[in-house]
């Protein structure tokens, strides 16, 4: 297998117990398996967890050993319950340090908001040792990197922010690319023909997502893959089982 066929994976811990209580709607997930896609690299494994030291410590280790990188969203703010950079120095054996570059751009932000740097703000320059900074634009408290492991906002917009400033960072393989085909029929009466066309196209994935619309039961099959000529062959191919068993469909999804 060369570097370019190589695939990439990520796992993401979702931290707060806002998110399990309701209270908060996730947005993160999407917006970083999204942009993860874009870098070549493939959102593998999610696993939301409580404000717990112990929560945490397991599945940051669980995942940032099982995948090429680790991404954390949510804790890492100025409160008491902003837990994760501690529950993450506890996950690698290292000590919390202030990081002095992070003071200073906490310093700049609330100086320039004509706010002091309170001791509950400077928590958001805490870092597990030996850890680097992801820049954060919206609200002067940074990301953290240290290893693999990319700790987060998890207010979405922040979190944009700083997958932005990531952008071409992270080795990759090929980006996974996609197509659809929307077909007015219940899945299951295509689902020989799905199997078929997967089968014979090993490096193309197809995704069944049915839908009831209208009145009627459909489905869009997502056809995946890394490859752009064995995606359009793949396509290609699904389009004539469907049409040679007269199932009417439509180019792009429905």
């Amino acid at each position: 297998m060369t570097m370019s066929e190589r695939i990439y994976t990520a796992g993401l811990v979702v931290i707060g117990d806002e998110i399990l209580s309701g209270r908060t709607h996730d947005r993160n997930i999407a917006q970083i398996a999204s942009w993860l896609q874009v870098q070549g690299i493939r959102l593998s494994e999610v696993r939301v967890v409580p404000d717990v030291t112990a929560r945490i410590v397991e599945a940051v280790n669980a995942l940032r050993e099982g995948y090429d990188y680790l991404f954390t969203t949510g804790g890492i703010g100025p409160t008491h319950d902003d837990i994760t950079v501690d529950a993450v120095a506890e996950a690698l054996g290292v000590p919390v340090v202030i990081h002095s570059e992070a003071r200073a751009m906490l310093e700049r932000h609330y100086t320039g908001i004509g706010k002091e740097l309170t001791e509950a703000r400077l928590r958001m320059a805490r870092v597990p040792e030996g850890a680097d900074l992801i820049p954060n634009r919206m609200s002067g408290a940074p990301g953290i990197r240290i290893g693999n492991i990319h700790l987060m906002a998890g207010v979405p917009h922040i979190t944009a922010g700083m997958l932005d400033a990531l952008t071409g960072t992270l080795e990759g393989g090929a980006p996974l690319l996609s197509e659809t085909i929307g077909c007015w029929t219940p899945e299951s009466e295509v689902s020989d023909i799905l199997r078929q066309v997967e089968k014979a196209h090993e490096n193309c994935q197809i995704g069944s997502y049915p839908f009831f619309r209208e009145g009627r039961v459909g489905a869009n099959f997502v056809i995946r893959s890394t490859d752009a000529d064995q995606l359009r062959s793949c396509v290609d191919s699904l389009c004539d089982g469907l049409a040679t068993a007269g199932f009417d469909f439509t180019p792009g999804g429905i």
